[in-house]
């Protein structure tokens, strides 16, 4: 499930995105997103760490895209806030952890399911990216449908 912490994140983006300002105070995205302005420093700081926006100080300061939309994927903003895509951590490919009641891997069928699930998760989210959210938003809501 996502987290509230990231979809506050994917709001942040893109209202950053879709703005004409070359830089935007965290007050003024808190209070166009209605997210929390302390909540939304920490995640701004935790994407900045992660070289998905950037800051700038000073009194025409404020937070940026790093990138370019297009280049900002969707799976790499969730996975830097809620870490991996994957339900369990023994389908994940970056956090592989064997589970202590798994008597053999090869034959779990609870794996091969949840890798299933990972895989599909990772195919939407890793296929699209910031700028799909913004210039093609129905594009989105049909495949979906």
């Amino acid at each position: 499930m996502l987290s509230m912490k990231a979809k506050y994140a994917l709001k942040a983006l893109i209202h950053m995105a879709q703005s004409t300002s070359p830089t935007l105070p965290s007050k003024q995205i808190a209070e166009a997103e209605d997210i929390p302005q302390k909540f939304l420093d920490n995640i701004l700081q935790e994407l900045r760490q992660n070289g998905i926006v950037d800051s700038k100080r000073g009194i025409f300061g404020g937070y940026f895209l790093a990138r370019p939309a297009s280049e900002i994927f969707l799976g790499d903003v969730i996975r830097v806030i809620d870490g991996p895509l994957a339900p369990i951590r023994c389908a994940s490919l970056t956090a592989y952890q064997k589970c202590d009641d798994c008597r053999d891997e090869a034959t779990c069928h609870l794996r091969r399911l949840m890798r299933d699930v990972r895989d599909a998760m990772s195919a939407i989210l890793d296929g699209r990216c910031l700028q799909d959210l913004v210039t093609a938003p129905d594009l989105l809501d049909a495949r979906s449908a």
